[in-house]
């Protein structure tokens, strides 16, 4: 288990982040949101002591720092060198991480395998496409296979096949019960595999928690409406329903003291027929466009 608590940092009178605490089990993929500039890039930094912090602490299996375990570190910036082949920084990588080169080899084989990179072995890290170096990056951060996983904006680059294919790598680590961090301004891709999330602004904490339990707190739900798309507009203009038109339909935000069986009933009083309703649940990009957007 990670722990991370009260976690700080100042530079001068500006805090970078501020008061941050939040838990990852084994088997958890924790959303750690925010626009550019929110604390996100820092707060991994000092997981892996790379920046020290002004105060806290991060603890794992209630044992101080992560000293005590295997990490692999996806950061945001290239980090491969243009000029070498792949297979080479692989197999420093790996040496790095205090591999026997059997064990290099055979990890190597499994990973540029599953990221279907294997002609690209023999090429300079420069010469492959922006999707490709990404997948080598990603080889190159589970390469030793770590207990903790830390991706910061993952899926970068990556067109939606690999995107498909990262997503189910995501998915087989989760179920060897690593304990995977994601950062990314994807909230799509959180939403898939995220069940606690913390969305920071200008490194303080707006929410966190439980994803379920935000949409829920958030305040607002949505009532789809499929029908004749003039008539839906003008009764939500006449009875002041906030709305947006998406394709053929009428998407209506209610907050809470608003009955969306009151809704219905007022269509069917003026004789408005709706083929289809749906109730929706706020998604993570609306609450993050709300509650960080300027």
């Amino acid at each position: 288990m990670l722990e991370v608590q009260n976690l700080a940092k100042y530079y001068g009178e500006k805090a970078a982040v501020e008061s941050l605490s939040f838990t990852v089990s084994k088997g958890e993929v924790f959303g750690l949101l925010g626009r550019n500039g929110a604390g996100k890039t820092t707060t991994i930094k000092m997981m892996l002591g790379l920046i020290t912090p002004n105060h806290g602490n991060v603890l794992w299996n209630s044992k101080k720092g992560l000293k005590h375990t295997s990490f692999g570190y996806l950061p945001e910036e290239r980090g491969l060198y243009p000029k070498t082949k792949v297979i080479d920084q692989l197999f420093y990588f790996g040496q790095l991480e205090g591999m026997s080169r059997t064990e290099i080899k055979k990890s190597i084989d499994y990973w540029v395998d599953r990221f279907d990179i294997g002609m690209y072995k023999n090429k300079l890290a420069g010469e492959l496409s922006k999707g490709n170096q990404q997948k080598v990056q990603l080889a190159a951060t589970l390469l030793h296979n770590p207990e903790l996983i830390i991706l910061d904006e993952p899926f970068s680059g990556l067109d939606p096949v690999n995107t498909n294919l990262l997503t189910e790598v995501i998915l087989e680590e989760k179920e060897k019960g690593k304990v995977i961090i994601m950062s990314s301004h994807q909230m799509d891709q959180v939403e898939k595999f995220c069940k606690n999330v913390v969305l920071l602004k200008d490194g303080r904490v707006l929410l966190g928690g439980e994803l379920e339990a935000v949409k829920a707190s958030y305040g607002v739900m949505y009532l789809s409406l499929y029908g004749d798309i003039e008539k839906l507009k003008g009764f939500c203009q006449q009875h002041q329903y906030s709305f947006e038109q998406e394709l053929k339909r009428v998407i209506v935000s209610l907050t809470k003291d608003q009955d969306p069986l009151i809704v219905l009933t007022q269509l069917k009083q003026e004789g408005i027929s709706v083929n289809e309703v749906t109730f929706l649940q706020p998604t993570l990009h609306q609450i993050f466009i709300d509650k960080v957007g300027s």
